[in-house]
């Protein structure tokens, strides 16, 4: 197949174990960059030696995340860009159906693409767990939502902020191949992550009423975003939540036929919820402390109890 003109921004850190394959899939595009946080493993010299460029991210908190400081700093000179994480591999039938796809000249400006769902080695044909995301978008036509500040501690990039487009968006049929080599303990411990800055986002959704300053519009008949914005924002207060999680992968979309690898999955997935709720309480408790703490010691109530000292005695 013939070199496509397409960008493909690959976030990575640490990614020795999947990057190779990422790289050796994606040859068809025009270019490659591999934005990386200062990787520790190999991660550089394998995106060296696959041909791709590789940059380093400084993450100082705050709002850009990765992909957007890519999208902001880097000359991209193709017109389109596709947004892959390490652990994704683009097959062949998928690069057909760009390459139709981009040369359409009523084409949107913007493609939702399937993240095909691979667990346990082995691909998930029922469950619930693939899911679509905007990838492959015209250069210049989108943006990444900026939901809320984090500390330069925290992720350094997006994991579930959505891309804002500038026109239409399409769908290809072909997912991806989403599989992460690294296990179940790496994959564990991304959660615990992600369920933080999930739990930020769910409290500030509470004592805000949105989700941040520039973000997706909750729609139930909009597009496949939004729609799935507005039915989040509905399951998040439901009583429950990880039960009915475990219940929608395992029982609704028949994760038991994937056997005891989709229990595992169906689980993880509702302990994950389970996490985000705690994470979020125990957000609530801390403003409710100091509330309580200010109330408690602000000028008057000290005042008043002053005074009622005084009287006793």
């Amino acid at each position: 197949m013939s070199t496509l003109p397409i960008t493909v921004l690959i976030a990575a850190k640490n990614e020795e174990i999947n990057l190779g394959r990422c790289l050796a899939a994606a040859l068809t595009a025009e270019r490659l960059v591999v934005i990386d946080s200062h990787s520790t493993d190999r991660t550089a010299e394998i995106a060296e030696t696959a041909g791709a460029e590789v940059v380093q991210f400084d993450y100082h908190g705050g709002y850009p995340k990765k992909r957007q400081w890519a999208l902001d700093t880097l000359a991209i000179q193709t017109p389109w860009v596709l947004l892959l994480d390490a652990d994704e591999v683009v097959p062949t039938a998928l690069w057909r159906e760009i390459k139709a796809a981009l040369s359409d000249p009523r084409a949107p400006e913007a493609f939702l693409i399937t993240k095909g769902y691979h667990f346990l080695g082995r691909r998930f044909r029922f469950g619930g767990f693939s899911h679509n995301a905007v990838l492959l978008v015209q250069t210049g036509r989108a943006r990444f939502e900026q939901m809320i500040d984090e500390p330069d501690s925290a992720l350094d990039m997006e994991v579930h902020e959505r891309l804002l487009i500038d026109g239409r968006i399409g769908k290809l049929r072909t997912p991806l191949v989403h599989d992460d080599f690294k296990g179940i303990a790496a994959y564990l411990d991304r959660h615990n992550s992600y369920s933080t800055w999930e739990a930020r986002i769910r409290h500030r959704l509470r004592t805000t009423g949105t989700w941040g300053e520039r973000t997706i519009r909750p729609a139930l008949f909009g597009n496949v975003q939004e729609c799935r914005r507005f039915l989040k924002s509905i399951a998040i207060r439901i009583p429950g939540e990880p039960l009915l999680w475990f219940a929608y992968h395992y029982i609704f979309r028949l994760g038991f036929l994937e056997g005891r690898a989709g229990l595992i999955a169906s689980q993880i997935r509702s302990a994950y919820i389970s996490q985000v709720r705690a994470k979020l309480y125990e957000l609530r408790c801390d403003r409710r402390s100091d509330c309580l703490s200010k109330a408690r010691f602000s000028p008057s109530n000290t005042d008043r109890a002053n005074g009622r000292l005084r009287n006793a005695a």
